[in-house]
């Protein structure tokens, strides 16, 4: 692994990206890894003046392995974060622990520390920029008017049933990827059919934590469809 970060900007918002690079036949995790493993997680030091404000992730893919079903990357992949500084200190110290599963037969949990100077600079470094515009490149975009969920619903038998818009090029069925409250994710997409210029299918929900009511609840989306991928979110009112 690897961390690499550009100085902050007028606002105190560091750009970054863990880099992470399996050995061949080794796979990490998306930030819902399936039936098992361990999600990529980053932690900044406490009592320093620096936070995590975000951790994105590229379009992973479905990895069957047996019986068991990860989402996650066979592949080097980089992780684009942000943090935030609470003051204009410069320079500054942070330490950012990267923990991380890895799994070939087994799964592996692998932690590294990286202490960052946090130093204002006129010029951004051209090649840790490269590596962040590379890296933003990978990740899934957002609804548009060719590719988005046009319409969703949670009946009673536990399905979800989804109409979407996917790009007209598309010719293979969509993959589908709800991820619900942490620690769940459902990709068993049934009944796919297109319908004009949509497409529809029906996820079943296999189980939810004991107690839980989906009412104000917003779960997670992603679509990829042909080379293209589209995350958003499905709010339960």
């Amino acid at each position: 692994m690897r961390l690499v970060a550009l100085p902050p900007n007028a606002d105190g918002i560091v750009r970054g990206a863990l880099q992470i690079e399996p050995s061949p036949g080794w796979i990490t995790y998306w930030k819902e890894p399936g039936d098992a493993g361990i999600p990529p997680q980053l932690l900044v030091s406490p009592g320093t003046e620096v936070g995590l404000r975000k951790l994105d992730y590229p379009v992973p893919k479905r990895i069957d392995n047996g019986s068991l079903r990860d989402i996650g990357y066979d592949h080097p992949v980089t992780l684009p974060f942000e943090l935030s500084m609470k003051t204009a200190k410069s320079p500054l110290k942070v330490v950012v622990s990267a923990f991380i599963g890895l799994c070939r037969n087994i799964c592996i949990p692998f932690q590294a520390d990286f202490t960052l100077t946090l130093t204002s600079l006129e010029a951004t470094p051209v090649q840790e920029a490269i590596v962040l515009a590379t890296a933003q490149a990978t990740l899934p975009e957002a609804q548009s008017t060719d590719f988005a969920v046009t319409h969703y619903r949670l009946t009673g038998n536990q399905k979800l049933h989804l109409k979407l818009k996917i790009p007209p090029a598309t010719t293979a069925p969509p993959q589908v990827i709800v991820t619900g409250p942490h620690g769940y994710a459902f990709f068993g997409s049934e009944n796919g059919r297109r319908e004009g210029d949509e497409y529809l299918l029906d996820v079943a929900i296999e189980k939810l934590p004991e107690g839980y009511h989906i009412q104000g609840k917003r779960w997670g989306i992603l679509v990829i469809a042909g080379d293209r991928a589209m995350e958003t979110s499905l709010a339960f009112n």
